[in-house]
């Protein structure tokens, strides 16, 4: 899948294991760097629907947005590249026909 990031400081960090170690602690950026693994290995969202990290859409005002779990509250979130995302007749998302993805950020939301 493609990959992209919401900012150049996200995409360093993602990109920089020791960076990733110095922001967000050792476990966490395991984590991070397994996610972000998977992901990239992926040919379209459906791949992950079954892959540990709990890959989940998300809702309110965060609709149009997945997260996936990295330890404890922290979540990893990403929206699809593409606009609109493709949905079925009964307006769920078609996760299938998702190959291109931005992260935008690493947060606790709770």
């Amino acid at each position: 899948m493609n990959l992209t990031f919401y900012d150049s400081k996200l995409r360093k960090c993602a990109n920089d294991f020791k960076k990733l170690q110095k922001t967000y602690g050792k476990i966490r950026a395991k984590k991070i760097t397994q996610r972000l693994g998977d992901l990239l290995d992926a040919e379209s969202l459906e791949d992950m629907r079954h892959l540990p990290g709990n890959y989940h859409e998300l809702v309110g005002n965060r609709k149009g947005q997945w997260g996936c779990d990295l330890d404890g509250p922290y979540r990893l979130i990403f929206e699809p590249h593409e606009k609109p995302i493709p949905e079925d007749e009964d307006g769920k998302y078609i996760w299938v026909e998702i190959k291109a993805i931005e992260v935008i950020e690493i947060i606790d939301y709770h």
